[in-house]
Protein backbone atom coordinates (compact mmCIF):
# COMPACT_ATOMS: atom_id res chain seq x y z
CA UNK A 1 0.00 0.00 0.00
CA UNK A 2 0.99 3.42 -0.97
CA UNK A 3 1.73 5.52 2.01
CA UNK A 4 0.23 9.01 1.90
CA UNK A 5 1.50 12.08 3.50
CA UNK A 6 -1.10 14.39 4.73
CA UNK A 7 0.12 18.36 4.10
CA UNK A 8 1.39 20.07 7.30
CA UNK A 9 -1.11 23.18 7.89
CA UNK A 10 2.19 25.51 7.30
CA UNK A 11 2.35 23.81 3.92
CA UNK A 12 -1.55 23.95 3.30
CA UNK A 13 -1.49 27.50 4.14
CA UNK A 14 1.65 28.41 1.51
CA UNK A 15 0.03 25.99 -1.20
CA UNK A 16 -3.42 28.53 -0.30
CA UNK A 17 -2.14 31.61 -0.75
CA UNK A 18 0.20 30.50 -3.71
CA UNK A 19 -3.12 29.26 -5.30
CA UNK A 20 -4.68 33.02 -4.56
CA UNK A 21 -2.55 35.00 -6.32
CA UNK A 22 -4.78 33.77 -9.50
CA UNK A 23 -7.45 36.48 -9.82
CA UNK A 24 -10.29 33.53 -10.26
CA UNK A 25 -8.98 31.69 -7.58
CA UNK A 26 -9.34 34.12 -5.45
CA UNK A 27 -12.39 35.11 -6.65
CA UNK A 28 -14.16 31.48 -6.18
CA UNK A 29 -12.47 31.61 -2.90
CA UNK A 30 -14.41 34.62 -1.96
CA UNK A 31 -17.59 33.24 -3.34
CA UNK A 32 -17.00 30.09 -1.35
CA UNK A 33 -17.13 32.10 2.10
CA UNK A 34 -20.53 34.23 1.48
CA UNK A 35 -22.25 30.98 0.04
CA UNK A 36 -21.83 29.43 3.23
CA UNK A 37 -25.14 29.16 5.00
CA UNK A 38 -24.56 26.71 8.12
CA UNK A 39 -22.48 28.42 10.80
CA UNK A 40 -21.61 31.48 9.22
CA UNK A 41 -18.58 32.62 11.07
CA UNK A 42 -17.70 35.84 10.22
CA UNK A 43 -13.73 34.91 11.03
CA UNK A 44 -14.16 33.22 7.85
CA UNK A 45 -14.93 35.97 5.57
CA UNK A 46 -12.14 38.22 7.59
CA UNK A 47 -9.42 35.39 7.20
CA UNK A 48 -10.55 34.81 3.68
CA UNK A 49 -9.81 38.28 2.94
CA UNK A 50 -6.37 38.42 4.82
CA UNK A 51 -5.27 35.03 2.79
CA UNK A 52 -6.22 37.28 -0.32
CA UNK A 53 -4.52 40.43 0.72
CA UNK A 54 -1.58 38.37 1.75
CA UNK A 55 -1.25 36.73 -1.75
CA UNK A 56 -1.45 40.23 -3.14
CA UNK A 57 1.47 41.25 -0.76
CA UNK A 58 3.98 38.23 -2.18
CA UNK A 59 3.16 39.26 -5.59
CA UNK A 60 3.66 43.00 -5.21
CA UNK A 61 0.21 43.46 -6.67
CA UNK A 62 -1.51 45.67 -4.05
CA UNK A 63 -2.00 49.52 -4.71
CA UNK A 64 -2.64 51.57 -1.39
CA UNK A 65 -5.78 51.89 -2.12
CA UNK A 66 -6.54 48.63 -2.11
CA UNK A 67 -5.08 48.12 1.12
CA UNK A 68 -6.74 51.12 2.61
CA UNK A 69 -10.13 49.60 1.93
CA UNK A 70 -9.54 46.18 3.42
CA UNK A 71 -7.75 48.08 6.59
CA UNK A 72 -11.59 49.97 6.67
CA UNK A 73 -13.56 46.37 5.47
CA UNK A 74 -11.83 44.30 8.39
CA UNK A 75 -12.21 46.95 10.61
CA UNK A 76 -16.27 47.45 10.26
CA UNK A 77 -15.92 43.20 10.28
CA UNK A 78 -14.63 42.69 13.40
CA UNK A 79 -17.09 45.24 14.91
CA UNK A 80 -20.25 44.08 13.09
CA UNK A 81 -19.60 40.35 12.43
CA UNK A 82 -20.29 41.03 8.95
CA UNK A 83 -24.32 41.19 9.90
CA UNK A 84 -24.87 43.25 6.64
CA UNK A 85 -23.75 41.53 3.83
CA UNK A 86 -25.37 38.34 5.15
CA UNK A 87 -27.84 40.47 5.22
CA UNK A 88 -27.95 41.50 2.04
CA UNK A 89 -26.92 37.89 0.84
CA UNK A 90 -30.32 36.84 2.48
CA UNK A 91 -32.57 39.29 1.29
CA UNK A 92 -31.30 38.76 -2.34
CA UNK A 93 -31.62 34.90 -1.97
CA UNK A 94 -34.99 35.33 -0.46
CA UNK A 95 -35.84 37.39 -4.08
CA UNK A 96 -34.24 35.26 -5.97
CA UNK A 97 -31.14 36.61 -6.53
CA UNK A 98 -27.04 35.53 -5.54
CA UNK A 99 -24.25 37.55 -5.29
CA UNK A 100 -21.41 36.42 -7.27
CA UNK A 101 -17.70 37.11 -7.42
CA UNK A 102 -15.91 37.49 -10.26
CA UNK A 103 -12.26 39.28 -11.65
CA UNK A 104 -12.38 42.22 -13.52
CA UNK A 105 -11.48 41.75 -17.29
Amino acid sequence: MKEVKTPTSSSYHDYLISSLKDPEHAAAYIGVMLELEEGREPELLRSALKDIIDARLLSDNLSEEAKQHYEKLDKILSETGGNEIYTLIEFLDALGYRIAIAPKD
